[in-house]
């Protein structure tokens, strides 16, 4: 009797102990804080990031004529599906332009050649239409307006912002935005007979 007494009174106190202890409560929320966190961490992209495909990293493009005068900004942004361009521009001879990526970041005035040829890491041939076409920096013609000005949007599939990729913008010796005096017909042959470059921006970290 007197040992089952005993054995009770031991569980009692056990009990009271357990209850006592501030720390269970606190280390358990604890736990649930870090699991929360690093959940948080997961679902969020890495701003400026170039090594995350899916960071919403925007860049900066100021493209000038041969008169030195900014006449468009373009504002570029990594996405799932490529980068994401966005410009705007003014005092632009209206009228449709071809507009594209150039393999070298450097725009010299007043004919911009400086620039290159269009960016194509994939060596293939120019304009959609064509069937070994087109190249990474192919991008649709612009629409300004009679009074100079253009907003429009694109997605250029073909490349990417992340550094250390054949197809990233960042390359060694960098990459341009160029807008021409005519429309790019999709097919001709290197360029789409776009003709002039009257507009240039070297596109920057």
């Amino acid at each position: 009797m007197k040992r089952s007494y005993a054995i009770l009174i031991f569980g009692l106190v056990l009990l009271l102990l357990a209850a006592c202890n501030p720390n269970n409560e606190e280390q358990q929320g604890n736990v649930d804080k870090n699991n929360e966190q690093d959940q948080q961490n997961e679902d969020s992209p890495t701003v400026g990031n170039p090594d995350n495909a899916t960071a919403e990293e925007e860049v900066l493009v100021s493209l000038k004529d041969k008169d030195d005068h900014v006449v468009a900004t373009a504002t570029l942004k990594q996405v799932k599906s490529g980068v994401h361009i966005k410009l705007n521009g003014e005092n632009l001879p209206p009228g449709t332009h071809g507009f594209h990526i150039h393999e070298t970041g450097s725009c010299q005035p007043p004919d911009f050649k400086s620039a290159g040829g269009h960016f194509n890491p994939g060596q293939t041939k120019h304009g959609k239409k064509h069937p070994e076409g087109p190249h990474a920096g192919d991008l649709p013609n612009i629409e300004v307006g009679e009074d100079g000005t253009v907003n429009t949007e694109t997605t250029a599939e073909l490349v990417t912002l992340k550094k250390g990729k054949d197809n990233s913008l960042y390359k060694e010796g960098g990459t341009a935005l160029v807008i021409h005096a005519g429309a790019d017909d999709y097919i001709s042959q290197p360029s789409g007979d776009a003709g002039d470059r009257i507009a240039c921006g070297v596109i920057a970290e």
